[in-house]
């Protein structure tokens, strides 16, 4: 396995759900050593800055570190775990699945119980179960206290059991918590790229904490890095599977959100990304969502106002236990990314307003 592969292995198997993502922080720091002075936000956004020739523009490209996962509200005198979403879920891919609860004494592992199909009635084979009436089973028995044995408190945060594998398309790597550890990764290697190349500007490699419920640490590490450019980089739905519409597909190249609920990017940095990919001969792929969004949404309202756009790579499966990506559209992105921050100088960034 190459120093690449390994490094995106050890970022998606790392734990780090919303408030808890100081795990996956530390991969990154390890990964960065010696590319730029680090540091962390109040609410552990982690920084790296990366000098170039001038101290400013101020670019930033922003991950971020937290993956969907839960948390445990309550745990029944039978030892059962009721718990909480962090993040969007949908109860489909819920059910029978296996969890880790991280308790202050270690892991816990459990599966979400579900009914044997052959107890379902009729009408209970069409509902969708509410996550609220969903249990965790960690080995409870009638002789064998789950209270006593196992320090389960509330509030304790829950990760899927997940692990990272190349498919047999080796282009395809398979694991959890690809939203978003690829963002990270895209930051951090094009921070590496740079390292022994000029570049007009100052790079900020941002992975931002609390993404899945609130953008909250994309509004604390804008305010502590003041960009000048703001870039988010994140995955997008590809569309190439059964039952779904679009164009967006594994293997078609980064991926550009054109629209979203939370930012219309700037226009000018938008032909910008445009144009350099041309130069490269780079195929972009463009995506349009009307729910949800990205750190852009609160990057570009950081003080006077920031021109922002969200970018990244499509993938198969998101906010489940498991999702697919395409290894040649990380390198594609990575490409593309390196290209653009070398364009961003003063001069161009001045006249994105």
């Amino acid at each position: 396995m190459d120093q690449k592969l390994k490094f995106l292995k050890d970022l998606v198997e790392a734990h780090g759900t919303p408030g808890s993502e100081s795990e996956v922080a530390d991969v990154l720091a390890g990964y960065l050593k010696g590319v730029g002075k680090m540091s962390r936000d109040r609410l552990g956004s982690f920084i790296c800055e990366k000098k170039g020739t001038s101290a400013g523009p101020r670019i930033m490209l922003a991950g971020h570190l937290d993956e969907v996962g839960f948390m445990v509200k309550s745990v029944s005198k039978e030892g059962f775990v009721r718990f909480l979403p962090l993040g969007g879920w949908w109860g489909h891919v819920v059910l029978g699945q296996r969890l880790i609860i991280k308790t202050r004494k270690g892991d816990v592992l459990g599966v979400v119980g579900s009914k044997p199909p052959h107890e379902l009635r009729d009408e209970d084979r069409k509902k969708v179960i509410e996550i609220k009436d969903m249990f965790i089973d960690v080995g409870a028995t009638s002789d064998w206290d789950v209270k006593k044995h196992l320090d389960i408190r509330p509030g304790d945060h829950i990760v899927p059991d997940s692990p990272f594998a190349v498919m047999a398309n080796p282009n395809l790597l398979l694991a959890k918590a690809w939203d978003n550890r690829i963002g990270c990764a895209l930051a951090a290697e094009t921070a590496r790229r740079l390292q022994r190349t000029s570049h007009p500007n100052t790079l900020y490699c941002v992975a931002t904490v609390q993404e899945e419920v609130g953008l909250r640490g994309a509004q604390t590490s804008a305010f502590k890095v003041q960009p000048d450019v703001g870039i988010a980089l994140d995955v997008g739905i590809a569309h190439d599977t059964p039952g779904t519409e679009g164009d967006e597909k594994l293997g078609g190249g980064p991926l550009i959100v054109v629209y979203d609920a939370t930012v219309i990017p700037n226009r000018g940095l938008l032909d910008l990304v445009m144009d350099t990919a041309k130069k490269l001969r780079i195929g972009l792929q463009f995506e349009a969502v009307e729910r949800g969004g990205t750190d852009a949404g609160k990057i570009h309202m950081t003080g006077e106002g920031v021109p922002s756009i969200s970018m990244g790579v499509p993938s198969r499966y998101i906010h489940s236990h498991v999702s697919i990506i395409d290894r040649r559209d990380f390198d594609a992105t990575v490409k593309l990314l390196v290209a653009l921050v070398k364009r961003l100088d003063r001069r161009t960034v001045e006249r994105l307003v």
